[in-house]
């Protein structure tokens, strides 16, 4: 088996208006609402950073300039925390700004994630890279990401991120037709269904945002119509290469059963803040006593 390229690019698409959040996100990007004391999008581009990936491109739009401040080193402020003496606070502040070479494009139009990963193309050029959607955040004690590239690059394809919902809940998500590989933890997609009716689903495995794509699939999505929404749809193209042949096709899935929060969806977000709130060790066993009091 000849070994692909390794991966060391990531693609951070992060344009989205945040709707679901209003009035909230009418002037803060969703991306930065809090999960206890770190914006969302930083658990995000930390994922990245644990799995290797030393350039990260984020893929940003209209209103989202506090992302990139986020980022950026803020001197006022360390210089006031350090003459205050605070140490603790001030390594937070900096750990932002140290994770790596960071760099930012607009998306111009909001015509969807395939449009959005398109902007990326020549930033990537001609290797395999990964996508990780800031809404979703993987608990840090997964390997999913680093799990997904070894398998892109034992494939040569394209690789997606799965878990299994509840059948009445897939039309909420893309779905995927799989075939399992003999001898292997993952399996091959046969096709994909943006959002399909609960009961005209292949499956009840649907594709979360995390994505080791091969980059033929730029070539793919320049002529991907727009879909589902009038959005040009990462989906649609990644059933092109599923069906496809030659170098840079086939699409392969890892079934991911670990912990894995919906920072977009308000419900999910909560479960994430206290999730991650209750096992910090500065608080959170007296969180975890108040919540068993609250709850009776």
């Amino acid at each position: 088996m000849t070994l692909g390229k390794a991966v060391t690019k990531a693609v951070i698409p992060a344009a989205g208006l945040g709707t679901r959040f209003l009035p909230a996100t009418k002037a803060m990007p969703k991306e930065m609402l809090p999960v206890v004391d770190r914006p969302a999008i930083q658990y995000v581009v930390e994922e990245a950073v644990r799995a290797g990936l030393e350039d990260i491109l984020m893929i940003t739009g209209r209103g989202k300039r506090a992302l990139e401040d986020h980022f950026d080193r803020e001197p006022g402020l360390e210089r006031t925390l350090e003459l205050k003496g605070d140490r603790d606070r001030l390594a937070m502040v900096r750990e932002a700004s140290e994770l790596g070479p960071l760099h930012y494009v607009r998306q111009g139009e909001p015509k969807g994630l395939g449009h959005a990963v398109l902007r990326a193309s020549q930033h990537v050029g001609d290797e395999p890279f990964a996508v990780l959607l800031g809404d979703d955040l993987i608990d840090e004690a997964e390997d999913l990401l680093t799990t997904m590239m070894e398998v892109q690059r034992r494939t040569g394809g394209s690789v997606i991120a799965l878990i299994e919902v509840d059948p009445a809940q897939i039309s909420a998500y893309g779905c995927a037709d799989v075939t399992p590989v003999a001898g292997e933890t993952y399996v091959r997609v046969n096709s994909l269904v943006e959002k399909p009716a609960a009961g005209e689903a292949p499956s009840n495995l649907a594709v979360i945002g995390r994505y080791v794509l091969h980059p033929s699939v730029f070539e793919v999505l320049e002529d991907t119509p727009p879909g589902r929404g009038g959005e040009i749809q990462l989906t649609d193209a990644l059933q092109t290469l599923a069906a496809g042949e030659g170098e840079g096709s086939g699409v392969y899935g890892v079934v991911f059963k670990g912990r894995r929060y919906d920072t977009g969806d308000k419900l999910s977000y909560l479960k994430a803040v206290i999730t991650i709130a209750s096992e910090r060790v500065e608080f959170g066993e007296e969180l975890k006593i108040w919540l068993k009091g609250f709850i009776n």
